[in-house]
């Protein structure tokens, strides 16, 4: 029976039906739903880990104990898993190991567009890359049969248009499957030695594998009028179908590590005059290139971003850009964080610190560093706000560190080690909002609720902090502005670490209700515009120059009160 479904939910069926029996990962968009779903089948243990590098551990273990595992993260989150990738291409797996990994073209949620077919390579691990929902299950259930037959972990690469779309999947039964332990130091514990070993046997693999991709069923040719050929793979597959149709001959890739050559080969000679589409990198066309092939590639495409099949018909038939109808003028719209958000509050009480300098990090208060607000400074990975408010804190520099409940148990951890173990004076700033906000509201060990929502061991960051040797440590409400801004700046005078603790919960979780939303009182508002400087969605400037608040956006969080000091924000009503 056919359904439809999200491309992430696919995998999740098609792990299901395979048997797998675990399955661990940290969210990030847009892999996120792969986990979600997964959750959702009680046959499967299913966990959140507290970063990527432990939950491809963790799996693989199931694995080499004779259960059929999987990980699912996106495309940064493979850079945290990559060191226990690389061994396990040499381990191998016992029962199939699938790592799932989403990358990002256009950057919808991500800090680069890094392109994972890369590490498949450089690992030496087999990759697939489905173009729809129906391949996302039908790959996943192949995945683990694969990695068993050829003795690997099995990479999945997904793009956001591939996870996010709907299209219809089959269904199946699920095969449950148990293989028994055996112990075998040889091939699982990569001392130098075994590691050598191993070594060879990775690279006679990658021989069987390029044997493998030159006759699977996973690669598929469609030839049509071959005065166009188009070698191409996963969603730009289906860019390429919408806008040729059947103007053109297709080799659709399925198997992105090892690459076919024959296959390639023969496909562009068949063919008058071949292109390689694809997004990212010109991964694809230099292994085209390196076989001699005159291929067109992004010499004529972009290697930024998402392609479309306009794009393709402008490129490949001439045809001109379609002239956009839409109304000029308008006025963009950035992204902002919610009304009644905590975090906005922590930024607005920084932005009071004059010549201060905050290390950010990923997350939802990432937005701090967008008007009217802009008091984050650097953002660039997963607990890197720690470490890197070190540095400056060492050379010289007046700074802080603002980090999620979440990506602190993620990485921040051992930045703060750093601080204390180098003799450092950094601020880290916690921001504790009881959930992993920016992905979608996933539970993490700081909130004691399992990804079932069952409670569970809540980490105690006070302690946690303690432990690791920092003494000043402080929970604060951020709404108490006075309060929040006198303690950071007396933590910044000191000669030690210190830790603060911003707990107030994420305004959109279900356990929140602030009441009724606030209203402005016109007889009082001077036109002074304080309000307007902590960027709330819910209030703006009304057509006689005063502050207003859309009663249905305001969260009725009340934080809006701190700025106005002519009292014309009162509880009650609201209006837009």
């Amino acid at each position: 029976m056919k359904f439809l479904m999200l491309g992430n939910e696919a995998v999740a069926r098609g792990a299901y039906e395979a048997g797998v029996r675990f399955a661990s990962a940290y969210p990030g968009t847009p892999s996120t739903e792969i986990t979600e779903y997964i959750s959702s089948y009680d046959e499967v243990f299913s966990e959140w880990a507290p970063n990527e590098k432990v939950a491809v551990e963790a799996a693989l273990g199931a694995s080499l104990a004779g259960a059929r595992s999987m990980s699912a993260m996106k495309h940064v989150g493979l850079n945290v898993a990559a060191d226990p990738l690389f061994t396990a291409s040499y381990t191998g797996v016992n029962a199939g190991f699938l790592i799932c990994v989403a990358d990002d073209p256009g950057m919808h949620s991500s800090q680069n567009e890094q392109d994972s077919r890369h590490y498949a390579r450089a690992s030496k691990t087999l990759m697939l890359e489905p173009s729809d929902s129906m391949e996302c299950l039908y790959f996943t259930t192949r995945a683990f049969e694969l990695s068993e037959t050829f003795d690997t972990p099995v990479l999945l690469r997904l793009t956001t248009r591939v996870s996010h779309s709907r299209s219809l999947a089959d269904q199946g039964a699920r095969r449950e499957f148990k293989r028994a332990y055996k112990r075998d130091p040889q091939k699982y514990v990569m001392m130098p030695a075994m590691a050598q070993k191993r070594h060879k046997f990775v690279e006679e693999r990658v021989l069987a594998l390029k044997a493998f991709a030159e006759s699977t069923d996973l690669n598929a040719v469609e030839y049509n009028d071959k005065r166009i050929g188009v070698i191409t793979s996963g969603m730009s597959y289906n860019y390429a179908k919408d806008a040729l149709g059947d103007k053109a001959s297709y080799l659709k890739l399925g198997v992105v590590y090892p690459l076919p050559e024959t296959l390639i080969t023969d496909f562009a000679a068949n063919v008058d005059e071949c292109y390689v589409l694809e997004e990212l990198d010109p991964y694809i066309e230099e292994h085209c290139r390196a076989l001699g092939l005159n291929v067109k590639g992004k010499a004529y495409f972009t290697a930024l971003g998402e392609y479309s099949a306009k794009l393709i018909r402008e490129v490949i038939l001439n045809e001109p850009p379609e002239k956009t109808a839409g109304i000029p003028g308008l006025p963009g719209r950035p992204p902002v964080m919610c009304a009644g958000c905590p975090h906005r509050a922590v930024f607005y009480a920084l932005k009071q610190i004059p010549g201060l300098i905050v290390s950010g990090d990923i997350g939802c208060y990432t937005l701090g560093a967008l008007q009217p607000l802009n008091m984050m400074d650097s953002c660039v990975c997963m607990g890197a706000s720690v470490s890197m408010a070190h540095g400056m804190d060492k050379t010289g520099s007046r700074a802080v560190a603002v980090i999620g409940d979440s990506t602190f148990i993620h990485s921040g951890v051992t930045g703060l080690i750093d601080i204390v173990y180098n003799k450092g004076s950094s601020t880290v700033i916690i921001l504790d909002n009881s959930i992993t906000g920016m992905t979608g509201h996933q539970n993490n060990p700081a909130n004691g609720m399992t990804i079932k929502g069952e409670p569970t061991r809540q980490v105690d960051l006070k302690k946690l902090c303690n432990a690791v040797g920092v003494d000043r440590v402080f929970t604060v409400d951020p709404f108490d502005l006075k309060g929040f801004t006198k303690l950071v700046k007396t933590e910044l005078e000191q000669n030690e670490p210190s830790v603060i603790i911003a707990r107030r919960p994420c305004a959109l979780l279900k356990t929140v209700s602030f009441g009724a939303p606030y209203v402005i009182d016109k007889e009082k508002c001077v036109k002074c515009g304080m309000c307007l400087k902590i960027g709330c969605p819910a209030i703006f400037k009304a057509a006689d120059g005063k502050s207003a608040i859309d009663s249905t956006l305001c969260a009725g969080c009340a934080y809006c009160t701190n700025l106005c000091n002519f009292d014309s924000i009162i509880k009650g009503g609201g209006q837009a």
